[in-house]
């Protein structure tokens, strides 16, 4: 027992000291080796329905859209994995979806019995909490996940057992599509896919109920269930995150319904219920759900560019959802609009933004813009694809939507592993590319003289 004591004490140091001197290394160590596992069970024999096994590349970027909780597939997920390989598919989307600093604290808590200091402060920043705050905070990811995801499911399976799926098929489909839609995951297990419950808004409900919990992050699900009597008192980050993810679900989703509302291949083909269900949905699924009733490929190249947009702005911070944040962009325009009505300071809802923080915003929308546009360029190098479907495709996977015109399971290999990338890039990247720059501030007491040079 004694040694055992000694050695769950030194292993806790080690932690945080690794936490202290490289936490950008111990996040992206955390998520490859998840993903390293994920690789290796998929890739067994019993993973997959017929016999053999899956190529190491289909395995790889199952496994990375999986733990990165995208749901971007390049074989069929219903028909192509077995019980075992879903289970495993199942598992790497919750553990993805609790997030690396999460999962950090749990693991330094398991080892130490403690959060020490540094996984404090580590946790503290991702999770836009106070130090005190981070215990709490690992067990609402957890109790959040379980109760939502609990709730979806019991909302789901009547309403599978209504489709003659039988009750232990409708239980096992009811829980995946649960922990997938609260993950913004996109995994689709049901035979025949999504499209047959366009006009089901017993289906269609929860899963849109489902993705919003998931997607304005868990900060902000502490937050409300703290002062949801009290909408005053929930923190600016918090107010940021709930009213651009609805402002731009209804732009977006509004822009898109319009756009396709006469589409013979998509909204045209439907009555009124069901045009409004899907228009609905597509409100949620471009955030980062990844989860479409309508035929993708079928929309037209506006609604791409409309949805790529969207899909690189993704959801809130420390949420299941992918792209620069909504908080990020909120505080761009609200630093264009300062600027414009020749404001000094940045304000929203009573608070003023520092410029630290815009800064730092511009940074991760540059370094992330920047990632998009050669990635795009790459794939039109190894592909044919056309720009539209390119830039889609790379939207997608770095937004960790999951959304496809359908093209991804044609793509080379090489097309593969850029994708996978990107998936990795945009679940990890830009938090911990955030992080990095904001551990790097720095005191000068020597300053250059201050002189503006002409903008545009």
């Amino acid at each position: 027992m004694k040694f055992f004591a000694n050695l769950r004490e030194k292993s806790g140091k080690w932690f945080d000291e690794l936490a202290r001197r490289a936490p950008a290394r111990l996040t992206l160590a955390v998520f490859l080796s998840i993903i390293v596992v994920q690789t290796v069970l998929l890739s067994l024999p019993i993973a997959t329905r017929d016999p053999g096994h899956a190529r190491f590349i289909d395995a790889l970027f199952t496994s990375t859209s999986a733990v990165c909780v995208t749901g971007l597939t390049v074989v069929p997920t219903d028909t192509y994995w077995s019980p075992f390989g879903l289970v495993v598919i199942m598992l790497g989307v919750e553990i993805g979806g609790l997030g690396v600093m999460t999962l950090a604290s749990m693991l330094s808590l398991a080892v130490s019995r403690h959060i020490g200091l540094t996984a404090r402060i580590l946790a503290a920043g991702e999770k836009k909490s106070s130090l005190g705050e981070v215990g709490s905070l690992g067990k609402m990811a957890l109790l959040v996940s379980v109760s939502v995801e609990s709730v979806i499911a019991l909302m789901l399976f009547p309403e599978f057992i209504r489709q003659d799926y039988g009750i232990g098929l409708s239980a096992w489909y009811a829980l995946f599509m649960a922990v997938s839609v609260f993950n913004n995951a996109g995994f689709v297990i049901v035979p025949g896919g999504v499209e047959q419950f366009v006009a089901d808004f017993g289906i269609i409900g929860p899963m849109c109920l489902g993705v919003f919990i998931g997607a304005i992050g868990f900060p902000v699900s502490l937050d409300l269930a703290r002062n949801w009597r009290r909408p005053k008192h929930l923190s600016l980050h918090s107010k940021l995150t709930i009213t651009t993810y609805l402002a731009l679900s209804v732009v977006g989703g509004g822009i898109n319904g319009i756009i396709e509302w006469d589409n013979p291949r998509t909204l045209g083909a439907l009555d009124l219920p069901g045009k409004l269900l899907a228009a609905l949905l597509g409100a949620f699924n471009a955030r980062s759900l990844g989860v479409s009733t309508i035929d993708v490929g079928s929309m037209h190249e506006a609604s791409w560019f409309v949805s790529s947009i969207m899909m690189f702005i993704g959801g809130g911070s420390a949420s299941t959802a992918g792209g620069i944040k909504v908080t990020t962009f909120a505080v761009m325009v609200l630093a264009i609009v300062a600027e414009v009505r020749g404001n000094r300071d940045i304000e929203a809802f009573g608070r003023r933004i520092g410029p630290s923080t815009v800064r730092l915003a511009v940074a991760v929308v540059a370094m992330s813009a920047l990632v998009i546009g050669l990635s795009t360029a790459t794939l039109l190098l190894l592909t044919n694809l056309p720009l539209s479907e390119a830039l889609f495709e790379v939207n997608s996977a770095f937004g960790t939507v999951g959304l496809s015109t359908g093209v991804t399971g044609s793509l080379p290999d090489s097309g593969k592993i850029l994708l996978s990338l990107l998936m990795f890039t945009g679940r990890v990247g830009t938090m911990t590319f955030g992080a990095a720059l904001a551990m790097r501030n720095r005191r000068r007491v020597i300053r250059f003289p201050e002189e503006a040079p002409s903008i545009g």
